[in-house]
């Protein structure tokens, strides 16, 4: 049993702790703010909740996960901060500005302006080499041919494919075709990448090799990155683990900090 004295000590050291972790929180920089955020779909006459009151914040330079199984709701949160659907109820802030009331147009144009992305399946050009597949977002921003193809040369320059840069999809493997997919998302200098199952048809080696390389770009470059995942090893990558299940967020994990890792109520 602790004596009065151990357990006043105990109570001065968690209080200042917190206290510490209050002013840390203060100095970090918000890039991503849910509240209250509900999906409900109609299937028949049945109601179905696929986000049921998520709350979560996410600060600039970090590497979150989303991890849940199929069916859990993950899919659609990625969605719901893509600005790809509109949320039932709730609050979506990104960088500032409200995505649940922009218009379609102003989605597209927040899109375009402020998030990358990298796809499971790549979705490159196979008709294009590596250089013109990562310059493409950029064209869409009326940049000229000269400084499309210095950024894009710059970002494969990056992801360690300064050799490739000439070579179709046909002619790289699956772990140099993400490459191309990470810097295609880095080209436009997002303040946030979103990443659904990146390594899902990969290899467990390259995907090994993909998760470091995104790690260490976000590191590099001070850029938020939020993936989607129902590996939990890989998710293990992450500064912190949102686990979510039936649409609501269960368990965040810190994986800087073990023991904040705390169940939500």
């Amino acid at each position: 049993m602790l004596t009065a004295k151990v357990a006043y000590a105990l109570f001065l050291l968690h209080t200042n702790w917190i206290r510490g972790e209050d002013k840390l929180s203060d100095t970090k920089q918000t890039v991503i703010n849910i509240r209250d955020l509900y999906k409900i779909y109609r299937v028949g006459d049945t109601k179905v909740k696929a986000l049921n009151g998520v709350d979560l914040t996410i600060y600039k330079g970090e590497f979150c996960a989303i991890v849940g199984t199929s069916g859990s709701g993950k899919s659609t949160l990625l969605n719901m901060l893509a600005g790809l659907e509109k949320p039932t109820k709730g609050e979506i802030v990104i960088a500032g500005e409200h995505m649940e009331s922009k218009s379609e147009n102003q989605l597209v144009r927040f899109r375009r302006e402020h998030i990358g992305f990298i796809f499971q399946s790549f979705n490159l050009m196979s008709t294009m080499d590596a250089v013109e597949n990562v310059s493409l977002p950029l064209n869409f921003q009326g940049i000229d041919k000269k400084e499309r193809t210095r950024r894009a040369e710059e970002v494969l320059n990056l992801v360690g494919l300064s050799k490739h840069k000439k070579h179709k999809p046909t002619q790289m493997s699956g772990g140099q075709q993400q490459r191309v997919g990470v810097a295609r998302a880095l080209v436009v200098a997002p303040e946030i990448i979103f990443a659904d199952e990146p390594t899902g048809n990969l290899d467990s080696n390259t995907s090994k090799e993909v998760m470091e390389l995104m790690k260490k770009v976000v590191r590099e470059k001070n850029q938020t990155l939020v993936m989607v995942t129902h590996d939990e090893k890989l998710a293990s990558f992450a500064d912190r683990i949102f686990q979510i299940s039936d649409g609501k967020i269960i368990k965040i994990i810190d994986n800087r900090q073990p023991d904040l890792s705390f169940e939500e109520i």
